[in-house]
């Protein structure tokens, strides 16, 4: 998808990560959790936090902060999950991502989003968007597709394989 097919405008799910804005469509998104209690996975990547139980199914969850390389730092109130929908290929994989506060849905029209510039970007470019002008700010809208790459995607299936035998074995 590209900034063209959004001429009518879209709606994102705004949220803090170490003091600066960050958004998913909310298309891609499915809801907003109040930090609960997430389950490490031993041999995963430190980005990788764990996974929790959301209404007896197992969501892995990602911590945006240690996946964009951002410094660490504890738990609020604040804390929240956001439960995105990333699409790798053909198949469709619910992931949570951790984040520092969640602001808010805002719209934005074709013509306050940029693309993202091709140089002095820390990160990937190909996991941004778009960039989304305010009047007082700037908003990186994250492509969730992309934030999530093909190894996380696989590390996800392999969890969700892992706990579905895990359940299937327990009910012997």
């Amino acid at each position: 998808m590209t900034i063209d097919d959004k001429k009518d405008g879209a709606q994102y799910l705004t949220f803090l990560l170490d003091s600066k804005l960050f958004a998913f469509d909310v298309l891609k998104t499915r809801e907003v959790l109040s930090i609960i209690e997430i389950t490490p996975i031993p041999g995963t990547p430190d980005y990788m936090t764990g996974v929790l139980n959301l209404r007896g199914s197992v969501v892995p969850v990602i911590d945006l902060r240690k996946k964009f390389g951002l410094r660490e730092t504890a738990y609020t109130e604040n804390t929240s999950i956001v439960i995105v929908e990333a699409a790798s290929g053909s198949e469709l994989v619910i992931v949570g991502a951790l984040v520092d506060a969640v602001k808010g849905v805002r719209r934005f029209e074709e013509n306050q989003l940029e693309p993202p510039p091709k140089v002095g970007m820390k990160l990937n470019l190909d996991l941004i968007y778009a960039i989304g002008k305010t009047e007082k700010d700037f908003v990186l809208i994250l492509n969730v597709d992309k934030v999530l790459s093909d190894e996380d995607i696989s590390l996800t299936k392999d969890i969700l394989d892992t706990a579905g035998n895990v359940t299937a074995d327990s009910e012997d």
